[in-house]
């Protein structure tokens, strides 16, 4: 009987057929990359809301842009499914030796020691020539910056506490503070880049998520105007017809109900 992993990829492959679907063969392995980002961010979305069944379909549409890719690649020549499958099910072999092997660890720190070991190993054969080689470009910033604070981490370039690089986070808010005095804006968005640094950095001291920090400050926000622009509303007004006054009013009363 056929696996419904099976069936989907079948399903793909007769998309991507001579008498199947003429946008799904049109596609080749690099033309849809920002639609898969797409749906990774759906899922993350879905997730954020604790949506059980969008978190399903959401997955679901992961899924097939793997499949979707893996496909292409096959068609190209340069590797199957199976490949992908089995580069996967082989690392992850080799990643739990504690699980498969003979290694034995106390708890979860013990065994992020163990992964980091065998990944450096790993890449030994990938020819990178720099520490941050393997970090993609394609992150999105903050995330990246989080990546190379903690990539260097590793190898002793840190802070010895989150005093000290509060201090930093300090010390480059004065120098925006300047920037934005002197009017250069080269020397703003210099400035600024730093001190987004110098916050990821903080956080990472203090084990919190930059990104989730954020996705959190920008729930709230949406949530504080929508208030403002549904109690304007009530009112038979728009947002525009408002003053700045009234709206902060409003941004209050909002605050204090969450």
């Amino acid at each position: 009987m056929m696996s419904e992993f099976e069936k989907l990829v079948n399903i793909v492959k007769t998309l991507r057929s001579e008498h199947g679907c003429p946008w799904d063969r049109e596609q080749n392995l690099y033309s849809i990359k920002n639609l898969f980002i797409e749906e990774a961010f759906e899922l993350v979305d879905a997730l954020d809301n604790k949506d059980i069944p969008n978190i399903r379909e959401e997955i679901g549409d992961v899924l097939f842009h793997m499949v979707f890719h893996a496909a292409m690649a096959e068609d190209e020549g340069y590797f199957t499914v199976e490949d992908v499958l089995h580069e996967i099910s082989e690392k992850l072999i080799r990643r739990h030796p504690h699980v498969f092997g003979t290694i034995n660890v106390e708890n979860s720190d013990e065994v992020s020691v163990n992964w980091d070991k065998i990944k450096q190993e790993e890449k030994k054969h990938k020819n990178k020539e720099f520490i941050l080689d393997d970090i993609p470009n394609a992150y999105p910033s903050m995330l990246r910056a989080f990546k190379i604070q903690e990539k260097v981490r590793k190898v002793g370039f840190d802070w010895n506490n989150a005093d000290d690089c509060m201090m930093k986070v300090n010390e480059e808010f004065n120098e925006f503070s300047d920037a934005v005095s002197s009017g250069s804006k080269d020397d703003m968005e210099h400035e600024l880049g730093d001190v987004l640094f110098a916050l990821i950095n903080i956080s990472r001291f203090l084990k919190i998520n930059p990104d989730e920090a954020l996705r959190k400050a920008n729930s709230r926000f949406t949530n504080r105007f929508n208030f403002i622009e549904k109690s304007l509303k009530s009112q038979g007004r728009q947002c525009t017809e408002a003053s700045l006054e009234e709206m902060e009013k409003l941004w209050q009363e909002a605050k204090k109900s969450e």
